[in-house]
């Protein structure tokens, strides 16, 4: 091992005293009570050290404050070089990213927000299929397409105004919308079932609320069957005072607004009263 070597891991004298000037400059570029005490101090090269303060923030637990010195040759005094905030061995660090399509959850799209659905979506199937032309709507030609797929890109067919509200005349996409197919894509069985699941766990027979309710929505008056598949299991309530109002319901839901659950009698009408306060009978006074 060289003499160099040597002396650039073992810390400058001068430099490994400067404590005090090191913890004066963390302490102003921190905020108060947050520089802890001086953990260690380690040699950078030749006259540079760095001086480790702990962290108090809880923020950030297990960084360190790093305040670097240096000293130049033959000189008494120590000046500060940088002082940064470091993280230790067992920091506290930031999760690893994720996309934003893996955090989304139900209820985050706000107005003016755009989420593009997927090409393979396995909530989607397509509504028709026609081999010989691009799919309907779609400003791609034949080589666009192929272009695309060589170069491993993603196709957009620009803004929705730019796009043509009607398909041309004799192709495929005006048959399908004159047969009333004029969705390229549909709900696939996944997508109906992941529908469905989540509406049973919201508004379904194990709810606490269907568990009190006198009757099930599928007797009730104020129930809105859906269309398809789906109104064998759910339909929309139209009760303005029920919690579920405007949601899609099971039919094995319930609650105290069933229109069923309580008819108002007719107020009974009071009898005649036995004496008649309101008329004057004469009477002779001999």
């Amino acid at each position: 091992m060289s003499a160099a070597t040597t002396r650039s891991r073992t810390p400058d004298r001068l430099c490994a005293e400067a404590v005090d000037l090191a913890r004066s400059v963390a302490e102003e570029t921190a905020a108060p009570g947050v520089v802890g005490e001086h953990l260690a101090v380690t040699a950078d090269g030749d006259r540079v050290a760095t001086h480790y303060f702990a962290c108090h923030d809880p923020g950030y637990r297990g960084w360190r404050w790093a305040v670097t010195v240096a000293r130049a040759s033959r000189a008494k005094y120590v000046t500060v070089d940088e002082s940064v905030l470091l993280p230790g061995p067992d920091a506290l660090l930031a999760p690893e990213w994720v996309p934003w399509s893996e955090r989304l959850r139900p209820g985050d799209l706000g107005p003016g927000d755009l989420l593009p659905t997927e090409a393979d979506d396995l909530r989607l199937e397509p509504g028709w299929i026609a081999d010989e032309e691009p799919p309907p709507n779609s400003a791609a030609s034949a080589d666009m397409a192929e272009l695309v797929e060589a170069e491993d890109a993603s196709l957009s067919a620009g803004p929705p105004a730019d796009l043509p509200l009607a398909p041309e005349r004799g192709s495929v996409a005006s048959v399908a919308e004159e047969l009333g197919l004029r969705r390229s894509r549909v709900l696939s069985r996944y997508g109906l079932l992941d529908a469905a699941e989540r509406w049973e766990a919201r508004f379904g027979a194990e709810s606490a609320m269907a568990q009190a309710a006198p009757a099930p929505c599928v007797s009730c008056g104020f129930l809105l069957p859906l269309a398809g598949s789906l109104r064998q299991a759910f339909g929309i309530c139209a009760n303005a005072y029920s919690p579920a109002d405007g949601h899609v319901v099971s039919l094995a839901y319930g609650c105290g607004g069933h229109s069923e659950a309580a008819v108002m009698p007719t107020p009974p009408r009071p009898p005649d009263p036995a004496l008649d306060e309101t008329r004057l009978d004469p009477l002779s006074l001999d």
